[in-house]
Order: structure tokens, then C-alpha cells, then sequence
């Protein structure tokens, strides 16, 4: 006996919305979440209409999304916070029609849990660092140390992606 999941028909809900240059041309394209679908839509200017380029369905339910660029580059990267206890940085490759996952970090267990960070994300305007926060008040089931080794090789993996974007 096999289980297959197959959704009949698709969320049309907008959960989070952001804008940005994934594709690396001078255009702004947007990237909308619908529940368990990622979407990146371009915006035709003659038309006035919205035409998705891709849509992907994943595994989890999308709890946060934020875009950000690295110093001195010239496309937008994506930060999805997951119910799976883990941020991902993903980029859109034109040429493939596909996102590539680029970076990925565990911070806690599956689910949507309070205690574990990811719900609330912020991106440093010059590309320097991406915060992640929780919904607590204060911090209870992780000592600040592991914290800020995860947050350290984070940035460490940042500013070589930033090394290895401007060769």
C-alpha cells in the first residue's frame, strides 16, 4: 500500500508577498507564498497583468519571506522561513526555470512552534546579515551560545557567497 498526496485544486490566497530582482534583468519581479506554494510572477507592462514564470509546490507550509541582495550584487536572493524549523536561502535560475536552494539552516523541530525561531525575518539594507526572531518574549529552550554559532556561520556563509558572486 502506497499514500499519495494530490491537492485538487490550488490555494489562491496570498499569504506573503514580496518584490525584488530575482532574475538578474533590471525588472522587478514579485514572489507570492499561497499556503505550500511558491510562486514568482512577472509584471508585463503593456498589459498591466501579473504572468507567473514558475510555481513551485513544496512540503511545509511558508512562514516567512524576505528578499535581499548581497553587497555589490546586482539580483535578489529569497529567505523562506518554514514550518519545518528551518530558513532557507533560495535564488532563481533564469536559465534552468527553477529556484536553487543556496543556503539552508536548521534552527528547531518541525512544526510551528513558538520557541522556534523563523517566524520573523529582517534583512540588513546594505546585505550584511538576515535576523531571525521568534514570537516569544524571551528565549526558553535554546542557550544564547548555540544562537549565536548558528548566526556566526550564517554570516560566514554569506560573506562568502558575496566573495564568490563578485568573481
Amino acid at each position: 500500500m502506497y499514500l499519495y498526496n494530490l491537492t485538487l485544486q490550488r490555494a489562491t490566497g496570498i499569504a506573503h508577498a514580496i518584490h525584488g530582482n530575482f532574475s538578474g534583468s533590471k525588472l522587478q519581479e514579485i514572489v507570492v507564498s499561497r499556503g505550500k506554494i511558491l510562486e514568482l510572477l512577472k509584471h508585463d507592462p503593456n498589459t498591466g497583468k501579473c504572468y507567473p514564470l514558475l510555481s513551485v509546490e513544496i512540503f511545509g507550509t511558508i512562514r516567512a519571506l524576505i528578499p535581499f541582495r548581497l553587497t555589490g550584487g546586482s539580483k535578489d536572493y529569497i529567505v523562506v522561513g518554514s514550518d519545518s524549523g528551518r530558513i532557507t536561502i533560495l535564488e532563481y535560475i533564469p536559465q534552468k526555470n527553477v529556484f536553487e536552494r543556496v543556503h539552508q539552516e536548521t534552527f528547531g523541530k518541525s512544526g510551528c512552534r513558538r520557541i522556534v525561531p523563523g517566524q520573523y525575518l529582517a534583512v540588513d539594507p546594505k546585505g550584511r546579515a538576515v535576523m531571525i526572531g521568534i514570537s516569544l518574549k524571551r528565549l526558553t529552550g535554546r542557550p544564547i551560545w548555540k544562537i549565536t554559532a548558528i548566526f556566526v556561520k550564517t554570516l560566514v556563509f554569506l560573506a562568502n557567497l558575496r566573495e564568490t558572486d563578485n568573481n
